[in-house]
């Protein structure tokens, strides 16, 4: 799509469109409450950035993906979330059941970092 149109952001634009679209059609054939999306309006900020997140990652991805090459790409992508992920754990957010820190977390995360530094070195 990004090379048809000449513009990964507009491509991202047009991915999200349809993908609005697709569920849209989803939810009117499966028969959804929209009554209830008036209780968004109550909703934190918060929870409303995670749209724009997702859009930033997808155009990011799309963005970094040919300068940096699939496999690096996502790499990065992974010890990322897991780090995340380590960091959602032991702090209990988003309620999630606490996890505490140790150090064999902190080992697999960084031995996939050394992963990826490997896939960028060869």
């Amino acid at each position: 799509m990004g090379r048809v149109i000449g513009d990964p952001v507009y491509a991202a634009l047009i991915s999200f469109l349809v993908g609005t679209i697709g569920l849209l059609c989803y939810a009117i054939v499966t028969r959804v409450e929209f009554a209830s999306i008036r209780h968004a309006r109550n909703i934190h900020w918060t929870v409303w950035s995670a749209g724009l997140l997702g859009a930033f990652y997808v155009t990011a991805i799309i963005i970094i993906a040919p300068k940096l090459g699939a496999t690096l790409t996502f790499g990065l992508i992974i010890a990322g979330q897991l780090a995340m992920s380590v960091f959602l754990d032991h702090f209990g957010l988003l309620g999630i059941p606490v996890q505490s820190f140790s150090w064999l977390r902190l080992l697999g995360i960084t031995l996939i970092t050394a992963g990826v530094l490997l896939i960028r070195k060869y």
